[in-house]
């Protein structure tokens, strides 16, 4: 069996060698992309791609990967960056890093929240999926900013239902290009898979009910920093939204953003930042909340867009 992914070609893996840029793209060893590509397993724009050729920002992936022979199993490893904002007998609280997945996956050998955890000997729920347990809630690789995750039994089913039934404050920070009219305002639009490409989402009728809030906070020349609100939680719901305003998150190719203006912001991936979280917490209930500063890349952005005022 196998499993075939097809997925544009990221601006800041132009140029690069195929087998280096696909071990990087879906966090595999560089010889397993390689081997990839020798067994014809990997297209470019349609054509079979060999392992030294050269990546082009923007022409389409296309890869066929094999299934795991073994089930996805968590590794406790470091990952340098990952922050505890908060720890208690019932709740870890983290800052995620960019290029940090919450939990492995099949095909995703990098980084994760979870591994981490468990390498800084911080014990988490046991319930939900053996490679994501005590998950509730989770935020692309690309992304970053605070999440939650169980520690007790309890603390994870309180949680799930929290977001569930819509009870989180989830609060996003997101640089847009261009100016959304009107500057505050809410996003109600349905999403669902791509019609067309598996790897990304889209606004799609009969899609499942999606509601952004935004509200713009500062306006630049050629875009503006909005906070968010989200009161679904959709895979990549900010970023179809803003999309479908033709208003992409700046740096976000894989959803239309301009490369341009990404590179001139030294960008390269989706500026996009999950700032606070508040919820009531699942031992007494109290309300809580939890805030993340802008990370280095995301920080620079905007003060070169603040310069330029």
């Amino acid at each position: 069996m196998s499993r075939y992914r097809t997925l544009p070609v990221p601006e800041g893996l132009d140029g690069m060698r195929v087998d280096a840029g696909l071990a990087k793209l879906l966090g595999l060893s560089r010889t397993t992309a390689a081997d990839l590509a020798e067994a014809g397993d990997v297209l470019l724009d349609g054509r079979p791609a060999g392992k030294s050729d050269r990546l082009v920002a923007g022409r389409l992936l296309e890869v066929t990967l094999p299934e795991p022979e073994n089930p996805v199993r968590v590794q406790a490893i470091p990952v340098p960056g990952l922050v505890v904002l908060h720890e208690d007998d019932d709740i870890v609280v983290v800052d995620k890093p960019v290029g940090v997945a919450v939990h492995p996956t099949p095909g995703w050998t990098g980084p994760t929240v979870v591994g981490g955890l468990a390498a800084a000997g911080i014990r988490i729920a046991t319930s939900g999926a053996a490679e994501r347990q005590g998950v509730v809630h989770r935020l692309d690789v690309g992304t970053t900013g605070v999440m939650v995750v169980a520690k007790s039994e309890h603390a994870y089913s309180a949680l799930k239902r929290a977001f569930k039934e819509r009870t989180v404050d989830k609060i996003y920070h997101a640089l847009v290009q261009g100016h959304p009219d009107p500057s505050k305002g809410t996003i109600d639009a349905p999403i669902d898979r791509h019609p067309k490409y598996d790897y990304k989402f889209a606004v799609v009728a009969g899609g499942r009910p999606s509601v952004t809030h935004y509200e713009t906070i500062e306006a630049f020349r050629a875009a503006s920093l909005v906070e968010v609100h989200l009161e679904t939680g959709r895979t990549h719901q900010i970023r179809v939204h803003f999309a479908a305003l033709r208003h992409p998150c700046v740096g976000d190719i894989t959803y239309g953003a301009d490369p341009v203006l990404a590179r001139k912001l030294g960008v390269t991936r989706q500026w996009l930042h999950a700032r606070t979280l508040g919820f009531r917490h699942p031992a007494d209930g109290r309300w809580v909340e939890f805030t993340s500063s802008y990370p280095d890349d995301l920080a620079r952005g905007l003060e070169l867009l603040r310069a330029e005022a």
